[in-house]
């Protein structure tokens, strides 16, 4: 019993032994390729002497650019009225320039260059001359952009400006004070139940599709019997309505009517104030009761509210 159990049970066919052993070859690579790993690949090699010269030209030239900065000689910041950039330092070259008397307010650019001034500044000079700027005393000059100190103190003797009074520039005539009289316009009225969309447009906050949307709205109705209708219009914000409403009037027509006793449905609810289920609820209760002998018996429809009466009310008859 027990033969017959270990070999159905621990024998192999030739597949399973090859793939057994395969197996096995395989786990025995993986556990010794970390000591092979050193003899397959070789470690890179560096030339430690090349390394350490270049660090040592590195270190050399951060100490040169640090000296540098330190000196005084090298830079310094603007102060006071030099408005020229934080980063902007002082050249160290000698001055190249000819000094003479001249009026920065006339000074051409060949003049600025003359006297010694670099082109990007002269540029800024005359694009503030081109703009309406202008220099009223000597010391103005010490506000031009990129203009360093010792430029400001060197042109300081030379500038002679003209008429640098701000006052001077301008006639006696202009210097007075003038006074306007107020003009004031008349305050158009416009009747809202004749008035066209050009009407319309003239008020303020009203433009053509607003001016076009209260007329439709006057003709569906059949005319307004009160100003405050017009806020009813779509897209007609409450404060343009309250801002206008002084500006409206309303003439004594009579709006169009409909005669309830004889309108068929599609008439009724044709009416902005009367939609389907009113226009219906008024044609069957006609036909259930007869018609009606006055406009006051349309109270006695549920669908029909003191609110409903009252809006739609003005636009009804009955013979």
């Amino acid at each position: 019993m027990w033969k017959h159990f270990i070999s159905d049970y621990l024998s192999f066919t030739k597949k399973e032994r090859t793939g057994i052993l395969v197996l096995i070859s395989l786990i025995v690579f993986f556990m010794l390729l970390p000591f092979l790993y050193p003899y397959v690949i070789k470690e890179k090699t560096y030339d430690h002497t090349a390394f350490e010269k270049e660090i040592a030209l590195f270190q050399a030239s951060q100490e040169d650019s640090s000296d540098q900065l330190a000196s005084p000689a090298v830079y310094k910041r603007n102060d006071q009225n030099n408005h020229s950039s934080p980063g902007t330092y002082e050249h160290n070259q000698a001055f190249k320039g000819e000094m003479f008397y001249f009026d920065p307010n006339l000074a051409t650019p060949a003049d600025w260059k003359r006297l010694g001034i670099r082109d990007k500044t002269i540029a800024t000079i005359q694009n503030y001359l081109s703009k309406g700027g202008k220099f009223y005393k000597k010391e103005d000059i010490g506000k031009i952009w990129g203009l360093h100190e010792d430029e400001v103190q060197r042109l300081m003797p030379y500038v002679q400006i003209q008429n640098s009074s701000p006052s001077n520039h301008l006639p006696e005539k202009q210097l007075e004070k003038k006074e306007y009289k107020k003009t004031t316009f008349p305050i158009m009225v416009v009747d809202i139940n004749s008035a066209d969309t050009t009407a319309f447009i003239a008020l303020p906050g009203i433009g053509s599709k607003l001016s076009q949307r209260i007329i439709n709205f006057r003709e569906k109705l059949g005319g307004f019997y009160r100003i405050e209708q017009i806020s009813e219009i779509f897209g007609l914000p409450d404060s343009t309505f309250q801002k206008i409403k002084s500006q409206l009037k309303i003439s004594n027509q009579a709006p169009r009517q409909i005669n309830i006793n004889t309108a068929t449905q599609d008439e009724l609810k044709s009416h902005p104030y009367l939609r389907y289920a009113i226009a219906n609820a008024i044609v069957q209760y006609r036909a259930q009761h007869g018609n009606y002998s006055a406009v006051t018996d349309l109270k006695k429809i549920m669908l029909i509210t003191e609110e409903v009466f009252n809006k739609v009310a003005p636009y009804l008859k009955v013979n």
